[in-house]
């Protein structure tokens, strides 16, 4: 294999924009990103891209990542176009692992094809798992790899197309050869994950081997809060009706038929490698609570026993029983918690797959803010549920008012709304059996989600309506509510007056910029309205960030500065080839 100071990659991992041409189209993509820490583009790319790298670089190839979203999205002039000519591996990867990026993805491959025709692109993801016959059909695809778990399949994809071996016992493959499409049937679905590692130090040293510091940084503002994530396992036990990473999709798209859990020791590690590098926050992918109360006390004696200090963000699929808190707080003293509540009502929250009371969930926000050490619980709500009409979408408000009385305004607490948005998504129960849950899908194959994603707001992007609220309700209700929200948390004294003011004239606007693009709509044949809707491109643009909240408001408080990282310890990293 190469030496480390080559930069001549085997693999090169490109992450798509969602739209490819977002710089020049006018489209209003309004709150559908404003509670994740990238844009509209989607800029942050999968953390498959650190387990393959990580991977296939204990195995002699060299992996780069090009963060293409993020440079479109930081330089209006940067030449896509050029960048991809310039690079000469072996095989080029494309993330579909969310929806978002179909249109992106494809338009990024042809590219590829265009000045490299004969270097194969390969797929993955959860959406290239479950559209892969519709997606391999594209002539700039010539392979897609199945599963959750494709780092040792993608290892045997790199070893036959660099040594010109058959693929036809390839595991979770499928390719064509001269046009004819073949579908490998073996996968291969680990039931122990405890190989794969995020390898962030190789990330580090790539920053050299390639010259590349834009290309690996996952998210716009990322150097000012370069939050880092770990991963505690793969597959759901839960069956969110809209989730395409439910225990559904997982069964049925991507062959996992259970959860498997990294051990403790390994999360552990990981931290220790961010916390060395980094004083950014560390974000704990997957309920460790729900791994069991022993595992989760064995992580955070683990945390403890090595003094971390960076904040840690933990998620839960359900409520914790309130003493998890106090265990949570004898180890750690600077953490935070988040849950998707979905809805609270409790029909509608019975009706996408959870069944807990809103009694059990506010016992646990209780008990979790009796702990000084706790510095916030962010709670989400989402707009285009099951049994969610327009009437109970608003009432959401109502509850969070009564919600931040019953616990004492705690500004700790941070209700947050937004719309089931851009997609349901391929693969869910409510994507494969609709009717059963009120959903009724506007868009099914690849090619129409990738011709919508081009549509003038999100509203006409949504993929689906339900039985209780069309696509104009589910955009009136998500206006709506968060403009409620929005006075709650000014009431609580969550966020200040000003900012209140600011987030709600943000919203107004927002509201009277998609009827300007509905008028529009209505009005003109779609090549004139094309031309009107570009003349309102700078106010669709301001009208799809931090729509509905301030997106700051998801930042716990760190210092901002060139001293979140640890200078002396990268420069000793870049130095390093172990």
């Amino acid at each position: 294999m190469l030496s480390y100071f080559q930069n001549k990659a085997d693999l090169v991992l490109l992450h798509a924009p969602s739209v490819y041409d977002f710089r020049k189209k006018s489209i209003l993509y309004g709150p559908i990103s404003d509670l994740v820490p990238s844009s509209p583009v989607f800029e942050m790319y999968p953390i498959g891209f650190s387990t393959i790298a990580s991977y296939l670089k204990k195995h002699g190839y060299n992996v780069r990542i090009v963060n293409l979203a993020l440079r479109m999205l930081l330089d209006p002039d940067y030449d896509v176009e050029e960048q991809i000519k310039k690079l000469n591996p072996s095989m080029f990867g494309i993330d579909l692992h969310w929806m978002p990026h179909c249109h992106g993805s494809i338009e990024i491959a042809k590219i590829v094809k265009k000045y490299h025709p004969d270097t194969p692109v390969v797929f993955g993801g959860f959406s290239s798992s479950w559209f892969r016959d519709e997606l391999i059909k594209y002539p700039a695809v010539d392979f897609v790899v199945r599963g959750d778990t494709t780092e040792e399949p993608t290892r045997q994809l790199m070893e036959a197309v660099i040594n010109g071996q058959s693929y036809s016992q390839i595991p979770n493959l499928t390719w064509k050869d001269n046009g004819e499409v073949h579908e490998n049937s073996e996968m291969y679905v680990p039931d122990n994950i405890d190989h794969l590692e995020l390898g962030y130090k190789d990330v580090v040293r790539s920053v050299v081997r390639y010259r590349d510091f834009i290309g690996t940084v996952p998210f716009v503002g990322w150097t000012k809060y370069p939050i880092m994530a770990i991963f505690t396992g793969r597959g759901c036990d839960f069956n969110c009706v809209f989730c395409g990473g439910s225990s559904h999709s997982f069964k049925n798209t991507l062959r996992r038929s259970k959860t498997v859990i990294r051990d403790p020791e390994i999360l552990v590690k990981e931290a220790i490698g961010i916390s060395r590098i980094s004083r950014g926050p560390i974000f704990i992918l997957g309920d460790i609570y729900k791994a069991g109360k022993e595992y989760a006390e064995e992580v955070l004696r683990g945390l403890s026993s090595r003094k971390i200090k960076n904040p840690l963000f933990f998620e839960f699929y359900e409520p914790p029983p309130p003493e998890f808190f106090s265990t949570v707080d004898k180890y750690l003293d600077n953490y935070c918690y988040e849950m998707s509540l979905e809805s609270h009502d409790e029909e509608v929250r019975r009706a996408v797959g959870k069944g807990y009371s809103n009694e059990e969930i506010e016992a646990s926000i209780k008990a979790a803010l009796s702990h000084e050490k706790c510095h916030r619980f962010d709670l989400y709500f989402l707009i285009g549920l099951p049994k969610q009409t327009y009437e109970k979408a608003i009432d959401l408000v109502d509850y969070c008012r009564g919600l931040y009385e019953r616990i004492d305004n705690d500004k700790r607490l941070l209700a947050l709304v937004s719309p089931l948005a851009p997609f349901l998504d391929p693969g869910s129960r409510g994507f494969t059996d609709p009717e059963a849950h009120g959903y009724h899908l506007l868009l099914e194959t690849l090619e129409e989600h990738r011709q919508a994603l081009l549509k003038p707001s999100w509203k006409y992007i949504l993929n689906y309506q339900t039985d209780w609220m069309t696509r104009d309700d589910i955009v009136r209700a998500t206006y709506d509510s968060a403009l409620g929200l929005n006075d709650v948390k000014k009431e609580a004294g969550v966020i200040s007056k000003e900012k209140a003011q600011e987030i709600g004239d943000r919203i107004r606007t927002a509201k009277r910029v998609m009827k300007k693009v509905d008028e529009i709509v209505d009005k003109y044949p779609p090549e004139e309205a094309e031309k009107h809707l570009a003349e309102l491109k700078h106010q669709v643009d301001n009208a799809s960030i931090s729509t509905v909240c301030e997106k700051k408001e998801l930042e716990m408080p760190i210092g901002r500065n060139l001293l979140n990282f640890k200078i002396f310890e990268v420069l000793r990293i870049l130095a390093s080839k172990d």
